[in-house]
């Protein structure tokens, strides 16, 4: 390359799409130290602040996503879109990209859809076994298509596609804590199994009622302690409820006539949730499951179905249909999810059966090929001109 590297990287509004991009720029970062680097992301959304604790630059869209329960608002929708539009055309015209990368969330539509109208190449990253509609739509002008899983043909050109997985936060490679210094980290006990219960960044709302509806199976099991993330709009609903049940107020993150629970609204050491964890409940987000994968972790997956297209439940079935994962359903939760989580981290055949093929599916180098990819769309552009 003769010149230096300037690359945007759009998306955002959720954790499973922000760690991904920062760790792709991380690589692109290694490989070309003088790379300038720009995000992309929705005013607003948690990107705005995680990108910047990163060390890199950020520009926010006023981009919304549709409201599909109540149409009459996509009006407002519309508008912003266009606003988006226009800011992105600015934006790129004031960075001068030599290409741009899109990895799903609010802002990546209009950033990549006007970067390949003004005529510079693009990479889209689906991070999901079901592609979504954005995506679809951008496929066609993307010059590559970096995919997570296998059969993904069925929605993008063949010619397109590179299977890579998915970038996960490095920290989780880099990190890797004892388990008992782990759970004591936690103020839990070593000599027992522990359940970590993920809702994701913002939390799940059939995981916190669930549990919250619950507590009293999880009194009667003190022979396994859990470890509940419940996400920032949920920890005081939660909070209260405790106080409720056990009539103590809450010991930070510790729970008095509870000492088998944990409750936090956000958890900054994963490395040490993970590795304190002989099994994961969690929704089935793409970024989670690329995590879980890398870690040989044993999960219960509870998909959203709050989704587009329902791509969590299509997640949780590619793993399913190796053995690789168990799925309860969101409407079975209340009932059905601490038993099948009971009886999973108790069973330690099953334990090892999980790990061993959760693990077959990992892409350790996920952000490397990716980072590869998008140098190469450089190249190729260079050399043209």
């Amino acid at each position: 390359m003769n010149t230096t590297p300037r690359i945007i990287i759009s998306g955002g509004g959720t954790g499973g799409h922000i760690f991904p991009a920062i760790s792709i720029a991380n690589a692109l970062r290694e490989r070309c130290p003088q790379a300038e680097i720009l995000f992309v992301g929705a005013e607003g959304r948690m990107e705005m602040q995680r990108v910047p604790d990163a060390g890199y630059r950020i520009v926010g869209l006023p981009v919304a996503g549709l409201d599909r329960k109540r149409p009459w608002r996509n009006f407002a929708v519309l508008i912003k879109l266009l606003r988006s539009q226009l800011k992105a055309r600015r934006v790129i015209r004031n960075f001068r990209p030599q290409v741009a990368v899109g990895v799903g969330g609010y802002a990546s539509g209009p950033t990549l859809k006007t970067a390949a109208m003004m005529g510079i190449p693009t990479l889209i990253q689906e991070q999901n076994s079901y592609a979504g509609v954005t995506n679809k739509l951008l496929a066609k002008s993307a010059r590559k298509i970096c995919v997570a899983y296998p059969g993904m043909e069925k929605f993008f050109p063949a010619e397109k596609i590179v299977l890579t997985g998915n970038p996960v936060r490095q920290n989780l490679l880099t990190e890797r804590p004892d388990r008992s210094q782990a759970l004591q980290t936690f103020g839990l006990n070593p000599a027992k199994k522990t359940v970590l219960v993920l809702g994701g960044s913002l939390g799940a709302r059939t995981l916190n009622h669930t549990l919250t509806a619950n507590l009293d199976f999880i009194k009667a099991h003190p022979e396994v302690q859990f470890i509940w993330q419940t996400g920032k709009i949920y920890i005081e609903e939660v909070k209260n409820a405790i106080i409720a049940y056990t009539g103590n107020p809450l010991r930070c993150c510790l729970v008095d006539g509870l000492p088998n629970l944990y409750v936090s609204d956000f958890i900054k050491e994963m490395p040490r949730a993970y590795a304190a964890a002989d099994l994961v409940v969690s929704r089935a987000g793409a970024g989670s499951i690329s995590e879980f994968c890398l870690l040989g972790k044993p999960v219960i997956l509870v998909p959203s179905p709050n989704v587009a297209e329902d791509h969590q439940t299509k997640n949780a079935m590619a793993l399913v249909e190796k053995d690789a994962a168990i799925c309860v359903k969101d409407a079975d939760a209340p009932t059905n999810l601490l038993p099948a989580a009971l009886q999973t981290v108790t069973d330690d055949s099953r334990l090892q059966t999980l790990a061993a093929n959760i693990t077959l599916l990992a892409h350790p180098d996920a952000a490397a090929v990716i980072a590869g990819e998008v140098l190469a769309l450089i190249d190729v552009e260079g050399m043209k001109r």
